[in-house]
């Protein structure tokens, strides 16, 4: 055996620049979601929370309709809370997802985890974010499921006046009355930032025709993070689906969100756990490659890593 095989593997421990460079670029992560993303998450919204009793055929007819009747700008309906929620979302998670595999490090960062401990990672940083998620996401979706513009049809003026209505109906935790439902939802991020992990390695081994070598590292991150997300909504659909009709339902006496199964599975059958799968599905990939590939990127950048 050489000399060079022999060496033992050096440590890395973490600084503190390692520990809060997920969370910087976790904020750059978010703008670019809601640049991709937001007008995808509307017909998607729309389509789960209508069903098959609701005003659109599908997906397209959703899209087309809302464009001819309220604008373009519609697709952005909701938008201002994300553009904000978003950053700090992805902050929470992406930071905390980076402090979470440091802990299952042991604190370096040369140590290499399994597939399960990133896996785990991103459980608990699907739990951490849901502290920040459930209020951003329930009063985004209160303003993209309201179709008038004005009138007395239009119910609340802006995210603000969604925030009042929540804590005057809710009390105090009002804002998070989807918490439980967020919390189930994001634990799918488990599957997330396991396959994530699966696929990185995967798409490392392979050789490009071009090159004879591996592809490039931001490639594997842009490509694994757009499987890695389909391979989340797809776990993860039925569940998102129950969350959204859950958190919009009328108040004050909604279906508890348990419940919320059975009640969609009565009503419209096995089809109703997956009204706006197409656009989910299509956005996620686009939506989210590009966000791990601008987190991924910042992140080399803020710790001055050749490769993170």
């Amino acid at each position: 055996m050489s000399a060079a095989t022999s060496e033992p593997i050096q440590t890395q421990m973490a600084t503190a620049r390692d520990r809060i460079a997920g969370f910087g670029a976790g904020i750059a992560s978010g703008a670019t979601k809601l640049l991709v993303g937001h007008p995808f998450d509307t017909v998607k919204i729309r389509c789960q929370v209508e069903g098959g009793h609701g005003r659109f055929r599908g997906p397209i007819d959703c899209l087309v309709s809302t464009v001819r009747n309220e604008g373009p700008r519609a697709l952005y309906k909701g938008a201002s809370i994300p553009l904000v929620g978003w950053a700090a979302m992805d902050a929470v998670q992406l930071g905390s997802l980076s402090n979470y595999r440091l802990l299952l490090q042991g604190g370096d960062k040369a140590r290499q985890l399994t597939h399960l401990q990133h896996a785990l990672a991103g459980l608990g940083a699907g739990w951490t974010v849901a502290l920040v998620a459930s209020p951003v996401e329930i009063i985004k979706m209160r303003l993209q499921m309201q179709y008038a513009s004005s009138g007395p049809e239009r119910r609340y003026r802006g995210p603000i006046d969604v925030g009042r209505h929540l804590l005057r109906t809710y009390g105090p935790l009002g804002l998070w009355h989807g918490l439980p439902a967020t919390l189930a939802q994001r634990s799918f991020f488990f599957f997330l930032w396991g396959s994530y992990d699966v696929y990185s390695q995967w798409l490392r081994g392979l050789r490009m025709p071009y090159s004879g070598g591996p592809p490039s590292e931001k490639l594997v991150n842009f490509v694994a993070g757009g499987m890695a997300a389909n391979t989340f909504w797809t776990f993860c659909y039925p569940v998102d689906v129950v969350k959204n009709r859950y958190m919009t339902q009328p108040d004050p006496s909604p279906i508890p969100f348990r419940r919320m199964f059975g009640h969609v599975l009565r009503t419209e059958g096995l089809r109703g756990f997956f009204r706006g799968f197409v656009p989910s599905f299509i956005r996620s990939f686009p939506t989210n490659a590009s966000a791990i590939f601008v987190w991924e990127s910042t992140v080399r950048v803020l710790r001055g890593d050749a490769r993170h």
